[in-house]
């Protein structure tokens, strides 16, 4: 599997709305983008001092392997997203790595 790992920093605050509206446009991947095993988004609320950069709303998508991970950069449905958000983004942080699927007992 691979997790792929996103944060935004947005050039002006968004508004309750256009937050909800986000949020709810990338969890709508899982059902439009196969290999998606899992997924979640959500906007910040940290209450550490060390965020210090202003990044607002991360996603983490789970991939069922690296070629899951590559077919979903081109895919419609994330370029539609990538080009709905031009010109809000200050900056993004990207982190892709493997993972193994293990059993978690407790």
């Amino acid at each position: 599997m691979f997790e792929h790992i996103v944060i935004f920093r947005f050039k002006e605050p968004l508004s309750p709305e256009k937050q909800t509206e986000l949020v709810g446009a990338i969890l709508e991947f899982r059902e439009q983008i196969p290999g998606i095993v899992g997924l979640s988004a959500g906007i910040n609320e940290t209450e550490e001092v060390q965020n210090i950069h202003d990044y607002t709303l991360g996603l983490r998508i789970t991939f069922e392997d690296r070629d899951a991970l590559k077919g979903y950069l081109p895919h419609p449905a994330h370029q539609a997203f990538v080009q709905w958000l031009d010109g809000l983004v200050e900056s993004v942080v990207v982190m892709d790595y493997p993972v193994e699927a293990r059993e978690v007992s407790g």
